[in-house]
């Protein structure tokens, strides 16, 4: 069946099968899941009404992408880049930490895997599509230009060509290039855009057991056990708060006194930014059993965990990733 003579259902259908990979694109343009989500639905409306406009000179998911990259592109004019406390601010010590939150639309925020990363067979594809949602990456895009960052994506994570990409923008293959080098070279000055995140894909053995130590560490609340899975220099952050954590001795301590109601947490794993992480759910001591509290996004390096990141907006993230808004009591 020709793209002209497509019936509506099939139509709904050719576009709706591009949706994970623009929600990809547009997340990692946004750094935001819901304003991707509300990106990807705005293009393929567009798309919907303008299909009779388009006459097949590209292929339908070159198209996709070109109006994608406008909504984003319009999205961005306002300015805001998101981002994670430590791009904002100094580490806090532990005896001055405070909780002081800031808006939402300030913080990059997680994105359950299954959302954004289409299946695809080729390895080496999954790992760099993995690799180019995690956190600090995400962080690291965030501080480039509109227009650098589609560039960038698009060269660099979904393997465009100059040409392809000049086309979409509507510029010059020499114009792509000098944008695609200036990208380059404002990452390379970000030296923690993916060290912060050496993560095997699958997890290899030692970092399998990294995890269910974490677990059980965790859910144990054993402040030693937890420490010696830390790396020194580890990072702990809690979106929407503007605090941040630096080692040890102050993630242990903050645990125990203004974060000890995490006591008898249980966890449940998720796929998140192409990184292992947990929904946590603490004690509910009003309806009994366990209320939601966080997910956690870990970065792990070297058998250690160098960073986790507690995203706090439950009733927006729990939804999100499918887990349930309530875990009951297990019998004893």
């Amino acid at each position: 069946m020709s793209d002209g003579t497509a019936t509506v259902d099939d139509l709904d259908a050719r576009l709706e099968k591009h949706r994970v990979e623009l929600t990809g694109y547009c997340y990692r343009m946004l750094g935001s899941s819901f304003e991707a989500e509300d990106a990807v639905q705005d293009t393929l409306v567009r798309a919907w009404r303008s299909y009779d406009k388009f006459e097949g000179r590209s292929s339908l998911r070159s198209w996709l992408y070109r109006i994608a990259t406008n909504v984003c592109l319009d999205m961005l004019n306002a300015g805001n880049k998101r981002a994670r406390p430590m791009d904002l601010s100094e580490s806090t010590p532990l005896a001055k930490a405070a909780l002081s939150p800031r808006p939402d639309n300030t913080w990059l925020e997680p994105m359950p895997d299954a959302r954004v990363l289409p299946t695809v067979e080729d390895p080496a594809e999954a790992a760099v599509a993995k690799e180019s949602v995690r956190l600090a990456f995400m962080a690291a895009l965030q501080q480039l230009p509109p227009k650098q960052r589609a560039v960038l994506i698009l060269r660099e994570v979904l393997a465009w060509r100059a040409s392809e990409v000049a086309e979409l923008l509507d510029t010059s293959v020499a114009s792509v290039n000098s944008a695609l080098q200036r990208a380059r070279a404002t990452l390379a000055e970000r030296a923690d855009s993916g060290a912060e995140a050496a993560v095997s894909d699958p997890l290899d053995e030692e970092q399998q057991k990294l995890l269910e130590r974490y677990v059980a560490a965790f859910e144990g609340y054993d402040m030693s056990a937890l420490t010696a899975l830390l790396h020194e220099d580890a990072i702990m952050t809690m979106p929407p708060f503007d605090l941040w954590l630096t080692g040890h001795d102050d993630i242990a301590g903050f645990m125990t006194t203004i974060g000890s109601a995490c006591e008898g947490s249980r966890l449940l794993p998720v796929q998140v930014n192409g990184l292992p992480g947990f929904a946590q759910y603490k004690p509910d001591p009003e309806k009994g059993g366990y209320t939601p509290w966080a997910v956690q996004v870990l970065e792990i390096s070297d058998g250690r965990l160098t960073g986790f990141h507690f995203f706090l907006d439950t009733e927006r993230w729990f939804p999100l990733f499918g887990v349930p808004l309530h875990l009951e009591a297990e019998a004893d």
